[in-house]
């Protein structure tokens, strides 16, 4: 398996044979407005994207976790090859296919790809109302013979569905969306570092990917301020934070 960061929670991943893109945000740097009621006027996003965008543009299979434009924008969508075959959460085919993508599935729970098990997961996209509002999220598990057991968690805060998930499928990697994304008021509706610390300690034997960080204008805490936190609390060992571009080969 390898994982490839481009950036924010673009990721090209290699996984039994199978190259699937998730969540593609593929905007040129600035492109975008800061997002709404958060702390700064910084547009989106921060930085380039780090390869020729042609080259993400062929995916065997297309993950798409929720429908934020932080992790579906208009880029990919006008871009992507519309019959690639695309997986997404329950509500959100009818806004993709309308986008003129042709083969778009909605995960309830599993489906199979090519001897892929892809399960979808649930989580909390931050607290109280503000939760509410930014809807549903979703992860996603790949299991396959011979290969680790994956989990992307998706845009999800520390919470009983994540834990959920660590216990039903015991990953091997868990990549998780860190950044403690907030608004002006509020909680943060992504991981913060202590909630990256919590996935390391509930699953210890879970290699840990971070990304979603030093892209998008309210994502506050930085890949250095992650590795800060858990240099002090002795989980750095535990956890990869690749830089854009970066890849990340990890085996059973």
């Amino acid at each position: 398996m390898n994982i490839q960061l481009i950036r924010h929670a673009t990721i090209w991943l290699e996984y039994a044979g199978v190259q699937f893109l998730v969540d593609p945000m593929l905007s040129e740097a600035g492109a975008n407005p800061p997002i709404s009621n958060s702390t700064n006027d910084r547009r989106n996003p921060l930085v380039p994207l780090p390869i020729d965008k042609e080259k993400l543009l062929q995916p065997d299979v297309i993950l798409v976790t929720h429908l934020h434009a932080d992790h579906w924008d208009t880029d990919a969508a006008d871009a992507l090859p519309k019959s690639k075959p695309l997986y997404c959460q329950p509500g959100d085919a009818a806004s993709i296919s309308a986008q003129q993508f042709s083969s778009v599935t909605e995960i309830e729970e599993s489906i199979s790809y090519q001897g892929i098990t892809i399960s979808r997961t649930s989580g909390q996209h931050g607290t109280g109302e503000i939760g509410k509002r930014m809807g549903q999220v979703s992860g996603f598990v790949l299991q396959a013979e011979g290969e680790p057991t994956l989990y992307i968690a998706g845009d999800t805060i520390w919470c009983d569905e994540v834990k959920h998930a660590l216990d039903t499928f015991q990953p091997d990697v868990t990549v998780v969306n860190a950044g403690g994304a907030q608004f002006a008021v509020g909680d943060p509706i992504t991981m913060n570092a202590e909630d990256v610390i919590q996935v390391c300690r509930y699953a210890p034997n879970s290699k840990v990917v971070a990304v979603h960080m030093d892209t998008i204008n309210h994502c506050l805490v930085t890949r250095e301020d992650l590795a800060d936190a858990l240099q002090i609390e002795g989980l750095l060992g535990q956890v990869l934070i690749p830089a854009d571009g970066e890849s990340v080969i990890a085996d059973k």
